[in-house]
């Protein structure tokens, strides 16, 4: 099975402008409808401009718009993979563990805590070389998001897709989120592997202590990230209304979702890993990336395509083509087709004439 790619994904965000274009032509459209009623009564445009055809306008900017998208195709270059071939890479197997719970929308970390450790995470990526990596992610429910790969690319989007509506079930399940990164690595990865939990902490589900010993006695390390403050603050709610409104418990008190350092201390403790508090400054975080980098690697086999051959010629042909026909119609209607209107009053008259 061939691989396709783009080499230049980012042009392919101007497709977005297709459908602005195409409201424009709509109420270009609509502005002369309206001042042709202006001058005249419906029946009477025809004969006010016989040459006149909003058809073959719409045409043409239909035609307009589709090689237009073709044009931006052609300008992200669609390659595709002709050739795979075993490659040698050395690196380590890492899983994050990223908490979507709404306690991660609190703002003691601007603009939230979210936010700050998908950037970390972002970061982490940048500064991987043949690593492997996958991303679980968990609330009241622990999901794998990205099973363990090499795409970095891959990566970062699935990153940046992350929010607090994805996982169903609110909650904080970090021991949950730990066993599902150590199945997520699978039984024949024979790398050194480490696990990330980035997490407020507000562990309210399961023994994630437990969970990290287990995970430390199969040679996984177990590291924590602490997104929030000790003081805390509360958690936002979404609103149709626009209206800025916070959580409250059942006795109608706003809750303060606060840091639980001691907590991810504990789990990183029991997972022979490193706890470090995003809250100071990213050196902190540096420093834990570097321990991870410095992960005895060992050698792995991953397949990937050697190859890519380039395939813009083929929609920008499309495109030119497009183009020419898009040319070679006019905006009003032919000659012999106004003869043919001009003359089928009159042929009317004369058969109604004889008639009589």
């Amino acid at each position: 099975m061939e691989m396709i790619r783009f080499e230049h994904p980012a042009l392919l965000y101007a497709l977005a402008l297709l459908p602005l274009l195409l409201l424009v032509h709509y109420l270009s459209n609509r502005s002369i409808k309206k001042r042709l009623n202006r001058l005249a009564d419906h029946p009477l445009h025809e004969k006010l401009a016989p040459s006149a055809s909003l058809s073959r306008r719409n045409w043409k900017h239909v035609f307009f718009l589709i090689s237009l998208s073709f044009l931006i195709l052609a300008a992200a270059n669609p390659q595709v993979g002709s050739r795979m071939e075993k490659a040698k890479r050395k690196g380590i197997d890492l899983v994050i563990a990223l908490d979507v719970s709404n306690s991660m929308l609190a703002q003691d970390i601007k603009p939230n805590r979210l936010t700050n450790a998908k950037r970390a995470i972002d970061r982490l990526i940048g500064r991987l070389e043949g690593d492997r990596l996958g991303l679980v992610i968990f609330a009241g429910n622990a999901y794998s998001h990205l099973p363990i790969t090499t795409d970095y690319s891959a990566a970062k989007m699935f990153v940046q897709s992350v929010s607090t509506d994805i996982v169903p079930t609110q909650g904080t399940a970090i021991g949950e989120a730990i066993e599902q990164s150590v199945s997520a690595f699978g039984e024949e990865s024979e790398n050194n592997r480490a696990i990330i939990v980035i997490s407020d902490g507000e562990n309210h589900e399961d023994n994630a202590v437990e969970m990290a010993e287990k995970a430390a006695e199969a040679g996984i390390v177990v590291h924590t990230i602490g997104m929030g403050s000790i003081s805390g603050a509360p958690i936002p709610l979404s609103s149709r209304y626009g209206t800025e409104r916070y959580k409250q418990d059942k006795t109608g008190n706003t809750v303060i979702s606060q840091l639980n350092q001691e907590m991810l201390q504990e789990i990183a403790r029991a997972g022979n890993g490193t706890y470090i508090s995003a809250n100071n400054t990213r050196a902190g975080v540096n420093k834990l990336f570097d321990e991870i980098r410095e992960m005895e690697k060992h050698e792995f086999e991953t397949r990937v395509y050697a190859d890519y051959e380039d395939r813009f010629q083929y929609p920008l042909a499309i495109a030119l083509l497009l183009i020419l026909l898009e040319h070679l119609m006019y905006n009003r209607k032919s000659p012999w087709m106004r003869k043919i209107r001009l003359f089928e009053p009159a042929a009317s008259l004369n058969s109604k004439e004889d008639k009589k």
